[in-house]
């Protein structure tokens, strides 16, 4: 098979777009559910006054909230990666003979016979220790690096897509805005569903539903509880 190829079919593999597919497919789902779930509450409350001024703030603190949070959850991830970077340096440079043999048991517990896994290990250690400890012993591959910029950015353009939805729903009628608020939700939540199933080539219908789901979850628990506060007044 032609080096091309084997490029061509790698470029097939989705590992590459886990960085970014995971904090778009958060916010777009946090956006939808946390927007619908605000307003159709306040409504519920009886504050339909203040139904679209609430779905704005919730998108606007929203966004910058699941920006911020993306950001330092997926610093936080890449200062272990550093961490764990500097500690194997140390310990090659101490003990590489124990680092040697460290690799060569890994490759035997993966099905390689001693001698085998020896002399892989001697060709992993000749061209580059380093890399071959990240990835065998720990499981750290540069495609699949977390990138917290582009999280933090992914994530906030899709929690502003997503709150954009039921937004739309509440200014569309003024007589129905719960009614269109919840049927602008249920064709968001299937849509982002959608859009994940084929970006991560997962089963059509079981990616939409668990989508869907949790989503109407979230927003029937916040109606309830706009509910209870509206008949105490509060």
């Amino acid at each position: 098979m032609a080096l091309e190829d084997v490029h061509e079919r790698n470029q097939q593999h989705r590992t590459h777009r886990a960085g970014w597919l995971r904090a778009a497919v958060l916010g777009a789902n946090d956006g939808l559910v946390s927007t619908a779930s605000l307003m159709v509450g306040v409504a519920a409350a009886g504050k339909n006054d203040f139904l679209v001024t609430a779905g704005i703030a919730g998108i606007t603190a929203g966004a910058m909230s699941m920006a911020v949070g993306e950001y330092v959850s997926v610093r936080s991830q890449n200062d272990v990666e550093a961490s764990d970077r500097l500690l194997e340096i140390e310990h090659l440079a101490a003990d590489p003979e124990g680092e040697l043999q460290e690799l060569q048991h890994i490759y035997i517990e993966r099905g390689l016979t001693p001698a085998l896994a020896l002399q892989v290990a001697l060709e992993m250690h000749r061209k580059d220790p380093l890399e071959a400890h990240l990835r065998d012993e720990l499981g750290y591959f540069e495609h699949a690096k977390a990138r917290p910029v582009q999280a933090a950015i992914a994530s906030a353009i899709a929690f502003t897509f997503g709150g954009v939805i039921p937004l739309a729903g509440a200014l569309i009628s003024k007589s129905n805005q719960v009614v269109f608020i919840l049927i602008f939700t249920a064709v968001g939540l299937t849509t982002a569903g959608f859009i994940s199933a084929k970006i991560a080539a997962s089963p059509m219908f079981k990616t939409i539903a668990r989508i869907f789901l949790g989503g109407a979850l979230g927003v029937i628990i916040t109606a309830g509880i706009g509910y209870l506060l509206g008949l105490t007044g509060i």
